[in-house]
């Protein structure tokens, strides 16, 4: 209950309860109930966007003086499945910064998984904060990305060039490939 009255007013019950009021066996039976479902809530990606949209809607009304929602519709989430759909999604997070003309290239794309992995591959390692690559084991559930680092940043380099209509930035043509600009040593390839 702290935590969703931390999120939430929460209930005059629950109020009650957490300014140790005494409540009675009917009262606290009910209270059980409702917070098992606010425990449930706390842990469904769904409540989260809904009181995260709601919360940033209110604020964007506010400011622009209108009401609606922030987003036009709901959140989408997809399961990936297998190693082609990890890579496109790791890679469209990594291309973000690039396609919203924030940056020019991976490497110098702040605050993205690629920059990371880029800096600790120069120095021999792999970023502890990162699920590490693990290359092409023969395992059904490898403890790692089932991908080697170049693989991933010769994906993220041609990716990265192709032109979209629909975004404003790319990384440039005349550029060289991402492996030769890096200069990064084939031994820490994972």
């Amino acid at each position: 209950m702290d935590r969703w009255h931390q999120l939430c007013k929460g209930s005059p019950l629950s109020q009650r309860y957490a300014r140790n009021e005494t409540l009675n066996p009917a009262e606290l039976a009910r209270l059980e109930e409702v917070a098992a479902e606010w425990r449930e809530r706390l842990m469904d990606i769904s409540w989260f966007m809904r009181m995260l949209n709601e919360s940033i809607a209110r604020q964007a009304n506010r400011e622009d003086g209108c009401t609606g929602r922030f987003w036009e519709g709901r959140f989408k989430s997809q399961a990936l499945l297998d190693e082609r759909s990890l890579a496109a999604c790791m890679a469209y997070v990594d291309l973000n910064p690039i396609r919203a003309k924030m940056a020019d290239t991976p490497e110098t794309s702040d605050h993205t998984s690629i920059q990371r992995r880029i800096s600790a591959a120069r120095d021999g390692k792999q970023p502890q904060q990162l699920f590490p690559f693990v290359g092409n084991p023969r395992e059904s559930m490898p403890v790692g990305l089932p991908f080697q680092l170049q693989d991933y940043l010769e994906l993220v380099d041609w990716s990265g060039r192709c032109l979209r209509e629909d975004k404003r930035g790319a990384i440039d043509e005349q550029l060289p490939p991402i492996l030769d600009r890096m200069q990064i040593n084939p031994r820490h390839w994972w």
